[in-house]
């Protein structure tokens, strides 16, 4: 049957019983299971494209020509000359006799320091790092689901990886997606932070015990899990990744269970400060000192485990789309931030003044929106109305979607893993280029920070000179 503009739309004269033969059968609770052990070996056979004979993810290696373009800034004539006159350095292998030579990332950061040591003093072969100041905390955070959270993550952490920083990403998302680009493995949430939480909730809880116990009251027990806990150090969840420089502590889906957990704490001891769990336990390990950057990948949601990151970071990135719906989200994020922190910094500083001790006031270095998955010929109007309303706070780079990104994530694959051979070779330039500018602005903003940081700590030395 046809109208006057042609062909029905498909939702006219659907048969009810051809309806009904297609249907299937109700879905019980066990149905839930089948479907999830699916989507596991699906996961399986996508995740084990790009692994080694081990089942280990590895990372491939890199060209001359990608080493001289991206990550060390020198000819491609000048970059052989070197290797034939040293031929102690790593000498790159190839596929073909006399093809293009290849380098693994390890011997890539060791022609890096060679260069450093020996090349002209004028170009930066070493990325800005300003000696005895603690690792920058990073968290990309956004409660709305589908803005490319955990790719900006993943993506920046590798830009910093090749750039020469060394990099631990914190997966704090019970989806655990960072985890599976990183190729970690988690058997269980003693493998995640929650155990790093729960030794800070039982120190509290000692501490507390002591002052019941000096005040003539019996202490609070400490149950299994919180004894348990105590013994656990952050160095002992951290695990290699295929990226020589980037560590990893991951997730899976038992790490939700602190959403639970938390609050319960929270309400034996009310003196306890769960926002300050991650920092302090990481400050204490000494994790800060062993790295430059520390990622956060946070659930897209404003629960226990993303307030944790947030109060942890440094910088808070905040990735979103540019469509109303993202813009209008992203509002509503901001705005529960405000009331979250707010209110913790009203209720500890109450106490405070009464007790006369410093009052809680959180700080970021900075703040910024990330506009993702950008369309200039269809969004280009409402992300300029987006910068007009947030200035400073929203980046003007915009990260744009190319046909790089849709085939590295149908490889499951970060943008930087991607071999080049495979793709058009202006493909794999324009679809990196995006991510590159991305981490560009991100590094502006990290260099400032460590740079103020070095001025003022510099400046109590002047003026007592």
């Amino acid at each position: 049957m046809t109208t006057e503009s042609g062909t029905l739309p498909p939702y006219f004269n659907i048969n009810p019983d051809a309806a009904l033969s297609e249907l299937g059968q109700p879905v019980g609770s066990d149905g839930f299971a089948q479907i999830a052990e699916r989507c596991r070996l699906g996961r399986q056979d996508l995740s084990s494209r790009g692994l080694s004979e081990k089942g280990e993810k590895s990372l491939r290696k890199f060209s001359t020509w990608e080493i001289t373009r991206y990550l060390i800034p020198v000819a491609q004539a000048h970059f052989r000359r070197v290797l034939r006159q040293n031929p102690h350095l790593p000498q790159g292998a190839s596929d073909t006799q006399g093809g293009a030579k290849w380098f693994t990332l390890d011997e890539v950061l060791a022609l890096r320091t060679h260069f450093a040591a020996e090349g002209s003093k004028s170009k930066e072969y070493r990325p800005y790092r300003p000696k005895g100041l603690p690792a920058k905390m990073v968290a990309v955070a956004n409660f709305k689901g589908g803005v490319g959270k955990t790719s900006t993550a993943a993506h920046l952490a590798m830009s910093a990886a090749l750039d020469g920083y060394k990099v631990l990403v914190i997966d704090l998302d019970s989806q655990g997606s960072m985890t599976s680009i990183l190729g970690g493995k988690v058997e269980d949430e003693w493998q995640t932070v929650f155990p790093l939480l729960a030794r800070h909730y039982a120190a509290a809880l000692q501490a507390e015990n002591r002052a019941r116990i000096d005040r003539g009251e019996d202490p609070k027990p400490l149950d299994d899990t919180l004894s348990e806990a105590l013994k656990v150090r952050a160095p002992e969840l951290i695990q290699k990744t295929h990226w020589p420089n980037i560590d990893l502590i991951g997730a899976q889906l038992n790490l939700y269970w602190a959403e639970f957990q938390i609050p319960v704490w929270r309400m034996q001891g009310r003196g306890w400060k769960l926002w300050d769990a991650l920092t302090d336990t990481l400050e204490a390990d000494g994790i800060l000192d062993q790295y430059d950057l520390i990622f956060l990948d946070t659930p897209p949601a404003l629960g226990y485990l993303t307030i944790n990151g947030l109060a942890a970071a440094d910088i808070l990135l905040v990735p979103l789309g540019a469509s109303f719906l993202e813009f209008d989200s992203t509002g509503r994020f901001f705005d529960m931030l405000h009331s979250t922190f707010a209110s913790i910094e009203e209720g500890e500083n109450m106490a405070a003044r009464a007790l006369g001790r410093p009052e809680l006031n959180f700080e970021w270095d900075a703040v910024r929106a990330v506009i993702t998955r950008f369309d200039g010929a269809q969004q280009a109007e409402l992300a300029a109305l987006m910068q007009a309303y947030l200035g400073d706070t929203l980046s003007p780079h915009r990260q744009d979607f190319t046909a790089l990104i849709g085939q590295a994530g149908e490889q499951a694959v970060g943008i930087y893993e991607a071999d080049y051979r495979d793709f058009n070779r202006e493909t794999y330039v324009r679809g990196r280029a995006t991510f590159d500018q991305t981490y560009a602005a991100f590094k502006r903003l990290l260099l400032g920070i460590w740079r103020r940081e070095e001025l003022e700590a510099a400046a109590p030395q002047t003026e007592q000179a």
